[in-house]
This record gives structure tokens, C-alpha cells and sequence, in this order.
């Protein structure tokens, strides 16, 4: 009996003191608020910037939460070394997730205009026009990459002209408005 009675108290105890961590171990409503307003500064993105304010609020909300779940101790989370490398990666894999490749999406990690400014495009494309150009470039993404870690990896090392995105985005463009991207190679000399 006294033991019976003992593994109660014991049960008891530990079912307490769970159940006292749990409820400091949640983010509280000031913090969740906190880190929502420092990602904030993620607005600038391009994928980011495009998006209404409303749909940032939600992608705002899945960011945190997510960090919240992964590290469910505030305190800890944000004195940890990397705490910003951890949010970047957050904030780009939801980026990435949420994409999923389709034509609709793409057109806010490629905005019309960012294309325009860079060659691949045209200007005066009418909504239809660039509809159709979305949903080759959907097509094609999808068709070159089988997973989206491949898709991510190739988001993050599209930096030069000769990527394989601005490829498919140049035979798109080719296919749809017979525009043409011609590379010219400049060489300059020292005299």
C-alpha cells in the first residue's frame, strides 16, 4: 500500500511538473507578436513583396508557428547562435512550399516586371500574355525538376544569366512572343 501510495505521489509530481513546463515552454502572446513583427523585415523579398497584406499575415503565421513547434522555448530560441540563419531558412522553405510550381505562384518569385528589367520579357505583355508565359514556366519547372529540394537548390543558385531557371524562362519567352535573349560576351581591354 505504501508503495501503491508513493508511485501516486510520484505520478502525481511528474504529471505536475510536465504539465508546469509545458506551460512555460509556450511562446507567449507578446513574443509570438515579436517575432511576427521581425518578419516583417523578410517584406522585402521578392516572392514576399508581392504578396497582399493579408496573405502575408498568413505566411507570417505559418513562419512562426513553425518556429514555435521546432523550438517551442522563446528564451532559448532567440539567444541561440544562428537564431537568423534559422529564420532565413524557415522563411525560404515556406517560400518554397508554398510555390509548389504552379503558374498562378510563380509569378511572385518572378514577378512580370523583374523580367522585364532583366531581358527575359518583353514590356506591354497584357495579362493574358503573361498568363500564358506563367503557366510554360510552370510547365517547365515542373518538367525539369522532379522534387522540390532540386527546385529550392536551383532557386537559390539562379544568380547568373546562364542559370538553368533563366533557360527555361528564355524558351518560354522564345516559344510564346518569338523574343529572342541573345548573350553578348563584353571583353575589355587595358591600354
Amino acid at each position: 500500500m505504501r508503495k501503491t501510495l508513493l508511485s501516486i505521489t510520484l505520478l502525481a509530481l511528474a504529471t505536475t511538473g510536465f504539465i508546469g513546463c509545458s506551460k512555460t515552454r509556450e511562446w507567449n502572446r507578446e513574443q509570438r507578436k515579436e517575432m511576427r513583427e521581425a518578419l516583417r523585415d523578410y517584406r522585402k523579398m521578392v516572392y514576399l513583396d508581392d504578396l497582399t497584406d493579408a496573405e502575408f499575415v498568413l505566411f507570417a503565421d505559418d513562419v512562426a508557428e513553425t518556429l514555435e513547434n521546432s523550438y517551442p522555448v522563446y528564451t532559448t530560441f532567440v539567444t541561440m547562435p544562428g537564431m537568423s540563419d534559422t529564420v532565413d531558412v524557415v522563411v525560404v522553405t515556406t517560400i518554397v512550399d508554398e510555390l509548389n510550381a504552379d503558374a498562378h505562384n510563380m509569378r511572385h518569385i518572378y514577378p512580370y516586371n523583374y523580367l522585364v528589367a532583366q531581358g527575359v520579357l518583353p514590356a506591354g505583355l497584357d495579362h493574358g500574355q503573361q498568363r500564358s508565359f506563367y503557366k510554360c514556366f510552370a510547365n517547365k519547372v515542373n518538367s525539369t525538376y522532379s522534387t522540390m529540394t532540386q527546385f529550392f537548390n536551383a532557386v537559390l543558385a539562379d544568380t547568373t544569366n546562364k542559370s538553368q531557371i533563366r533557360r527555361l524562362e528564355s524558351q518560354c519567352a522564345n516559344d510564346l512572343f518569338d523574343w529572342t535573349i541573345t548573350e553578348v560576351d563584353v571583353i575589355e581591354t587595358v591600354d
